[in-house]
């Protein structure tokens, strides 16, 4: 799995299977990526929705790979 932090941005998370639980609520995505809010302003959590452009976000950028499962 990779994690991209995009500067300015979100958390880029490339896989092909996510399950994304949030209180009580659990889903599971089949996707080749997913988009994670950093900024803490986004109204669809975990997910990003933009608002970091919006509310001007800034953060450094980076990667993260993991080997394995």
């Amino acid at each position: 799995m990779r994690l991209e932090f995009l500067e300015n941005g979100p958390i880029r998370v490339d896989g092909r299977r996510f399950v994304v639980r949030v209180g009580e609520k659990e889903e599971v995505l089949e996707r080749p990526r997913v988009f994670l809010c950093r900024c803490g302003g986004s109204a669809n959590k975990p997910f990003c929705d933009g608002t970091h452009k919006r509310i001007g976000f800034q953060a450094s950028g980076g990667t993260l790979e993991v080997e394995g499962d």
